[in-house]
C-alpha cells in the first residue's frame, strides 16, 4: 500500500542505481521505499536533482514543500496521466457559467456547514458541551445558502459560518492556554491558530495527491476563485473535510493532552509548531487518513479514500452523469 513520507530534517536526496535515499546534512541516511510512496512532504531545506525528478516522475508520486514557517509552498506535480482534454473543458465550462459555477460552489458550502453541525452535534450530545446556541445561528445561516445568487455572498455566509464554528473551540477544548479569539493565518497569532494552519496544510497537500489520481484539473477550482494561483480545486474539496478530519484532530491531541505549549515555538511575530509537535500532529493525521468508515453500497472505506470518491462524484456531475452530493458525516 502506498504511504506519504514525512521529511523535517534538512539533507539531499540521492539516487545511487536503484537505490534512492535522503542523507541528513550531519551524515545520516533514510532509505526511501520509492515503489511505494504516494508523496513526499519537505519541511527542511532539502537538495535534489534532475535524476531524482525523473524517477519519482515515472513512478507518479508528488513532492509537497513547506517553507521555514510550515506553510505550505508548493507542489512538484509530475506530468498529469489521467489528463483528459474533455474533463478540463467540462470543468472551464462549470466556471465560466456563472449559474453552474455558483451550484457547485453552493454545494461545497452545504457540504462543509453540514460537517461543521456534524462535529458540533458530537460534542454537543456525546460530551455535553454547551453549544446549542452556536449550532442554532450556524443553521440560520445555512438556510440562506440556497436563496444566495452571487458568489460573494456565498463566500460571505461561509466565512459567517466558519467564525461561529471557531468561537465553539474554547467551549471544545476548555484549555486556557489554547483558547482563540479570531483566525489569524499570516502568521498565525496563537497556539491554536498554528494547529488549524499546519493541518489544513495538510489536508490541501493530501487532497491535491488525490485529484492527480483523477481526471480532474487541480487548477480549476469553484468556490475559490481561479487565478494566479497554481491550484483551487484541492482548496474546495478541502473546505469539505477540513471539520471532521483536521480539526478533529486538533481536539482529541488538545483534550488529551498529546499537545502542549512545549510543542510551539515563536518566530518573528507569529507562533509556529516545532519539529516535536509537527511529528505528533502529522502520525496523528496519518492514522485519521487511514481510520476506515461506513460509506453508502462500498462498506468500509477511508478517509483518505473519502477525498477520492469526493472528486469523482464531481466528474460525474461535470459530465451531466449525476448531479454532485458533498459528503456529510453521518456519525
Amino acid at each position: 500500500m502506498s504511504e506519504s513520507i514525512y521529511i523535517f530534517s534538512s539533507g539531499e536526496l540521492k539516487r545511487k542505481h536503484n537505490t534512492t535515499f535522503f542523507e541528513t546534512s550531519d551524515g545520516q541516511k533514510k532509505y526511501l521505499p520509492i515503489e511505494n510512496i504516494r508523496d513526499i512532504h519537505f519541511f527542511g531545506e532539502v537538495t535534489l536533482n534532475k535524476e531524482f525528478l525523473e524517477l519519482i516522475s515515472q513512478k507518479e508520486i508528488i513532492l509537497h514543500f513547506y517553507n521555514y514557517y510550515e506553510y505550505y509552498i508548493g507542489s512538484f506535480y509530475p506530468r498529469e496521466h489521467y489528463n483528459s482534454g474533455f474533463m478540463v473543458l467540462k470543468q472551464a465550462e462549470h466556471y465560466l457559467d456563472n449559474e453552474k459555477r455558483l451550484k457547485i460552489a453552493t454545494k461545497i458550502v452545504k457540504g462543509a456547514s453540514g460537517n461543521i453541525k456534524r462535529v458540533i452535534n458530537y460534542y454537543l450530545n456525546r460530551e455535553k458541551k454547551e453549544l446549542e446556541d452556536y449550532l442554532e445561528r450556524i443553521q440560520e445561516l445555512e438556510e440562506k445558502i440556497d436563496i444566495t445568487n452571487n458568489l460573494d455572498g456565498l463566500m460571505g455566509i461561509e466565512g459567517n459560518i466558519r467564525d461561529i464554528y471557531y468561537s465553539c473551540f474554547n467551549i471544545i477544548t476548555e484549555k486556557e492556554e489554547f483558547f482563540i479569539d479570531e483566525r489569524t493565518k499570516s502568521p498565525p497569532s496563537n497556539y491554536m491558530n498554528a494547529l488549524i494552519s499546519f493541518g489544513n496544510s495538510l489536508l490541501y497537500t493530501t487532497t491535491l495527491s488525490e485529484i492527480y489520481k483523477t481526471h480532474l484539473d487541480p487548477r480549476i477550482g469553484y468556490l475559490h476563485t481561479t487565478n494566479f494561483r497554481r491550484f483551487t480545486l484541492n482548496l474546495d474539496v478541502a473546505e469539505i473535510f477540513k471539520p471532521i478530519i483536521v480539526d478533529r484532530i486538533i481536539f482529541s491531541l488538545v483534550n488529551k493532552g498529546e499537545i502542549t505549549p512545549k510543542d510551539f515555538e515563536e518566530k518573528l511575530d507569529g507562533v509556529y509548531m516545532n519539529e516535536k509537535g509537527m511529528k505528533i500532529f502529522v502520525q496523528n493525521f496519518e492514522e485519521r487518513m487511514k481510520t476506515t468508515i461506513q460509506y453508502k453500497n462500498l462498506g468500509k472505506v477511508s478517509y483518505r479514500r473519502l477525498i477520492r470518491l469526493e472528486l469523482y462524484k464531481l466528474e460525474k456531475h461535470l459530465i451531466g452523469e449525476e448531479e454532485y452530493e458533498p459528503y456529510i458525516s453521518s456519525w
